[in-house]
C-alpha cells in the first residue's frame, strides 16, 4: 500500500482519487472546498487541511487543478505541498499547464532532491472513471518508472515524452489540434446551413471519409444533437489555447491557426458559452441550436 495525495478534487481529481482508493492505497485528499471530499472520506480517504499536510505524509503527491495560478498555489503558496514533501517522494503535476511552468516546478523540486514529473492526461471524466486515461510524462526516466504503477491504476498508458516540460507540451499539442478541428467542423456545419445543405445528412457521410478523425466523429454527432454537457468546457479550451500560443512565442514557433481558434473560443466564452462543452462552439455558427 502506498500513501498517495491528490490535490484538487474537480471532475478529474475526484475520479483519480477514487481509482486509487479502489486499488487499496492510503489516499490523502485536499481541495479548496472541503465538501468535495465527503464521499471519498466515507470511502476511506483522509482529508488534509492544506496541500502541505497532504504532502507531508505521502510517497506520491499528485496535483490536478484548473490552471497555472492554482498550480502555483498548491505547490509553492502558503501551505504549499512542495516544501512539505518527504525525501524520496514523487511530485506529479497532472494539470494542463505550460511547459515553462512545468520546468519551473521541476527545478524547484530538484532543489530539494524531490522527483518531479509533469504528467497531464488525455481523456475526460468517462476515461478517469474507467481508469482509461493516458498520461503524458515529462521528466527523467527513473521518475517515470516510479510513477508507472500509480498511472496504471488510474489509466491505460503512460507515455514518456522527454525531459521536464515535454509532457506539458505534448498535452497542449493534443488540445490545440482537437480545438482547431472542432472549430473548423462547427464552421462547416454553419456553412451547410447557410447554403441550404442538410448537415444532419452530410456529416454521417463525411464520417466515412478520411478527412474525419475519430474525435470529429463523436463531437460532430454531439453538435447535431445539441448535447454540450461540460466534459472540456469552452472556458478551459480558451485557457489552453492561450497556453499553446504562449509556448509558441517562447519557442519562436508560428501558431496562426491556434491564434484564430483562441479568438473564436474566447468570443464564445465571452458570449456566455464558457460552461458548455467544446462541441458547443457550433452555437456560434448555428444560433438555432
Amino acid at each position: 500500500m502506498t500513501a498517495v495525495a491528490i490535490l484538487g478534487l474537480g471532475a478529474m481529481g475526484v475520479r483519480m482519487a477514487g481509482r486509487l482508493l479502489a486499488a487499496g492505497h492510503q489516499v490523502i485528499v485536499w481541495n479548496r472546498t472541503p465538501d468535495r471530499a465527503e464521499h471519498l472520506v466515507e470511502g476511506g480517504a483522509r482529508l488534509a487541511a492544506s496541500p502541505a499536510e497532504a504532502a507531508a505524509i505521502s510517497e506520491c503527491c499528485i496535483a490536478m487543478v484548473r490552471d497555472e495560478e492554482a498550480s502555483c498555489a498548491v505547490w509553492l503558496g502558503e501551505g504549499g505541498a512542495l516544501a512539505a514533501l518527504p525525501e524520496e517522494a514523487l511530485a506529479v503535476e497532472c494539470s494542463t499547464v505550460g511547459p515553462a511552468w512545468a520546468r519551473t516546478l521541476s527545478a524547484r523540486a530538484a532543489s530539494r532532491s524531490i522527483g518531479f514529473l509533469d504528467a497531464p492526461v488525455v481523456g475526460s471524466r468517462p476515461q478517469a472513471e474507467a481508469g482509461e486515461l493516458i498520461f503524458l510524462a515529462g521528466g527523467d526516466a527513473a521518475a517515470v518508472e516510479k510513477f508507472r504503477p500509480r498511472a496504471a491504476e488510474m489509466g491505460k498508458a503512460l507515455r514518456h515524452c522527454g525531459e521536464s516540460g515535454a509532457g506539458a507540451a505534448a498535452k497542449l499539442i493534443v488540445n490545440g489540434l482537437f480545438a482547431v478541428q472542432l472549430a473548423a467542423m462547427a464552421e462547416m456545419i454553419g456553412l451547410a446551413d447557410g447554403i441550404g445543405v442538410d448537415a444532419d445528412r452530410v456529416l454521417p457521410i463525411l464520417s466515412d471519409t478520411a478527412v474525419f478523425s475519430p474525435a470529429m466523429r463523436g463531437a460532430g454527432a454531439a453538435m447535431l444533437a445539441g448535447d454540450w454537457k461540460p466534459l472540456f468546457p469552452i472556458d478551459l479550451v480558451a485557457k489552453d489555447l492561450r497556453l499553446v500560443a504562449d509556448a509558441g512565442r517562447e519557442g519562436s514557433a508560428a501558431t496562426p491557426l491556434t491564434a484564430l481558434a483562441m479568438q473564436i473560443y474566447a468570443e464564445a466564452r465571452d458570449a456566455g458559452l464558457g460552461g458548455d462543452n467544446i462541441n458547443g462552439i457550433v452555437q456560434r455558427y448555428r444560433p438555432a441550436c
